[in-house]
This record gives C-alpha cells, structure tokens and sequence, in this order.
C-alpha cells in the first residue's frame, strides 16, 4: 500500500507553482470551481426536467453542489479509514492529506463532473456524435481514425478534462488550473476513445480527447495512475474516482425522483413506497421513528425530502462499506463493477427504483419532447459552423464568414490543425446554456429576427 503516497499531488495545470496561503491547495481547488464560468452555465443546462416553468427542479449547478456535499461526506470517510487502517504505510505528509484534504479534492471533484456535458442533457451529446456520423462520407478522410473516434463518440467527461485543462485562444494557459488531483479524480474512463470496450468499468466510455492525451498523461503520471496499455493508451482509475462516481449515483437516482414527484409526474404513494423500501434494505435506522416522522408530516413534498435525506445518508454508509471491502482490489486496478451496481445486489429496491424511473420519468413524454428538440437545435448548430470552419479562410463565401463571426475569438483556432479548429467549434457549441443554444438556433433560422445587444 506504499502506492496510497503518491495518488496525489499539488502540480497543477499550467505549471503554476504552489503557494503559501490560508487555504489547502485542494480547498483552492474548489474555490477555483466554483468562480469559473463554465460552472456557472451550469445553472442553465438540463438535468433531467428542462425549462419547467414555476416548479423548481434541479439544473445541472444544483445537482453537482449535492453531489459534491455527498462526495465530501464520501472523503472525509475514506480519509479516516485510510488513515486508520494504513497509517504504517503512510509518511506524515500523506497522513495529513487524508485526514484533511481527500474530502477537499472529492468535493471539488464532484463540483465540477459535469463542466463538460452539453446543453440538453444526453441528448446535446448524441447529437454531436451523429452530426460525424451521418456526415462520415464527407468528414471522415480529413481526420486521423484518432480523432475521428473522439468525435463519433463525443463524451461528457472527454470534453470535461478539455475544458478544465485547455488553453482557449487568449487566454491563461492550464485552463481552470486545477491540482492534477483534482483531474484525476473525475477520469471515471481514462483512456483514450478508441479504446472503448464494453464490460470494463475504465473503458465503457473515454476520458480525454486526442489534443489533451499529452496533459492527461503528465495527470496520469503524477497521480500514480496504473498504465494499463500504452496503445491505445489506457489507464486504471485512481481510487478516488469510486467515491465521486458513487456521490454522483446517489444523488441522481434519488434526486430525479424528488423532482418528478415535485412536477407531479410520480405519485406520493409511489415515490415514498419505493423510497422506505431502500431504506430498510440498507440501514439500521429505526424505522419505527421515520415511519412516525411521516405521519407528523403534513407537506407532501416535505415528506418525500425527509426521505430523501434519510436514504442518502443511508446509501453513504452502505456504499462506503463496500468500498472499504474492495479497497484492495480497487487500488491495484483490478475491481471492476461500481459502487452503486454493487449496492443493488444487496438492495434490490435501488434496482426497482432505476427500472421505475426509466419508465416514469425519462420516457415522460414532456422530457421526452425536449430531448427531441434538444438534439435539432445542437445538430443544426453544428451544421451552420462546422463546414465554413473546415474550409480555408480565402475559399469562405460570404455569409460563412458572417456564420463564423457569430464564434468569439477564444474559439478560433486559425492557424490550428483541421482537428483543432473543429474541436473550437464543439467548445462553443458544447459550452451553451439551452437557453442560449436555443437562441441562437432561432435567430439563425430566422425564426427570430430582430437586433439584440
């Protein structure tokens, strides 16, 4: 367990030397998050229940601020059993870090999990990837099989470490400039996309595009990452990515719930009966006492909120109890299933819950709806800027130029590779809020037509 010494570091991105100051590098971590713009759109991108009008749900801000409350709680128990049961393999240092700072890094870890995910949940993200692919006879001579894969598979968490790392044009190098800690703990896929292999939970999707390979492995090696093929290029996770994984699981199979009995989509009987039923599989509470809180309990939404809080705390300890089990196994590399999955072994309720939320609540016609438009407006932004950027700038017709104007400066890669100067576009249309994303679609359709400032 010597290896438990070097899972993490102060380096950050853009090689900026650590400093003397009131907070823990990794407390800065968070702090930097939480400043940054791309946490900010947050606040404007789908999580389940887009544009639901005077009822409010959860964004996908508010879902990573929970998240990361249940990946704090996650890190400050895995840093004292750490702590507690390797404290002869530890040097003082390493001690220090576990006890204090892993609830810092996994707190920031899950602030910022979903900085790379598009506009319109999923459904941005499979828009994306099938703008390549029905444009395959046309696109795909220009690009390496590489980089032709990162884009048939465009990923969420690829375009995460992109946007945390990336220098845009005119701007700080190291991108957000977080610790290499950080980074590492939000490589839930740590290879490359060609490497895509079902049935490894390192490799069911990918973690980093061709341009940001070389940073994500100076993060790989400075994180004691285990290589596990150099070609293609694929690396275990670090074992903090099991409790930022396992935040982000907890939190979203329960919260959607909460939100859809808020909209009305689920019935009270149905949310609380499904709720209790998790519960009693996973705790030692005493449901006497919970049971006779809800009868006080007038509110319905309260109601579902008290349980709410009560089965997250519940899935916290039961989901560090397997983790602490596998820990072996899971910091050589070797575990291979997920917390959660792992969790409804014991529970099959959390099962049921999934099942029911799939036919409940994603397949609701209203999400359902939105989806569908999501992914025309991604597609069609796509197709308004990605062939005037693929042509050179003396061939451009006028009103390509005039498309291309729309793009700031920072996403214009010029004198970039064809790769690169596509991978601008996608960082601006990746980027958009669905509000803004809609927008523009409409205001380039001539939907909308008028001056706005």
């Amino acid at each position: 367990m010597e290896q438990l010494n070097y899972l993490y570091t102060n380096q950050r991105t853009g090689n900026h030397s650590p400093r003397k100051v009131s907070r823990s590098d990794f407390q800065r971590d968070y702090d930097r998050i939480i400043f940054s713009s791309s946490f900010r759109r947050l606040q404007n991108k789908t999580q389940v229940f887009p544009l639901p009008g005077s009822v409010f749900v959860h964004n996908r801000l508010t879902h990573s601020l929970e998240v990361s409350s249940v990946g704090r709680s996650l890190g400050t128990l895995a840093g004292e059993f750490i702590n507690d049961n390797f404290k002869k393999n530890l040097s003082e240092e390493s001690s220090n870090f576990y006890l204090y700072d892993l609830q810092s890094v996994i707190a920031a870890a899950c602030l910022c999990h979903d900085v790379g995910n598009p506009a319109f949940g999923h459904s941005g993200e499979d828009a994306i990837a099938s703008y390549f692919e029905k444009n395959e006879s046309e696109l795909k001579n220009i690009f390496t099989e590489k980089e032709w894969a990162d884009f048939t598979n465009f990923e969420g968490n690829a375009n995460a470490i992109r946007i945390l790392t990336h220098q845009q044009n005119g701007k700080d190098e190291g991108g957000v400039q977080l610790t290499h800690t950080t980074l590492s703990a939000i490589a839930k896929y740590p290879c490359e996309a060609i490497a895509k292999k079902k049935g490894y939970v390192n490799r069911k999707k990918f973690g980093f595009f061709q341009n940001e390979k070389e940073i994500f492995t100076e993060i790989a090696t400075n994180t004691a990452m285990k290589m596990e093929s150099s070609e293609p290029l694929v690396y275990k996770r670090n074992p903090f990515v099991w409790l930022v994984e396992m935040a982000d699981d907890i939190c979203y199979n329960i919260i959607d719930m909460e939100d859809a009995h808020r909209l009305g989509i689920i019935s009270t009987s149905d949310c609380e009966s499904l709720f209790l039923e998790v519960i009693k599989e996973t705790t030692n509470n005493d449901l006497k006492r919970i049971e006779k809180k809800l009868l006080a309990l007038q509110n319905q939404n309260e109601k579902i909120s008290y349980l709410r809080a009560k089965l997250i705390g519940s899935l916290i300890a039961s989901g560090m109890e397997l983790y602490k089990a596998n820990f072996q196994a899971i910091v050589e590399g070797s575990h291979n299933l997920g917390i959660l999955d792992m969790m409804k072994k014991n529970s099959p309720s959390l099962d049921k819950i999934e099942k029911f939320s799939q036919s409940n609540i994603y397949n609701h016609r209203s999400v359902v709806e939105i989806e569908n438009a999501g992914y025309n407006v991604m597609y069609e932004l796509l197709d308004h800027f990605i062939p005037p950027v693929l042509k050179p700038k003396d061939d451009r017709k006028g009103y390509e130029k005039k498309a291309l104007q729309l793009m700031p400066s920072q996403f214009h890669y010029d004198n970039g590779t064809t790769y690169q100067k596509v991978l601008g576009v996608l960082d601006f249309v990746s980027g958009m809020t669905d509000n803004f994303a809609t927008d523009i679609y409409r205001k380039i359709k001539g939907i909308d037509i008028g001056m706005t400032v």
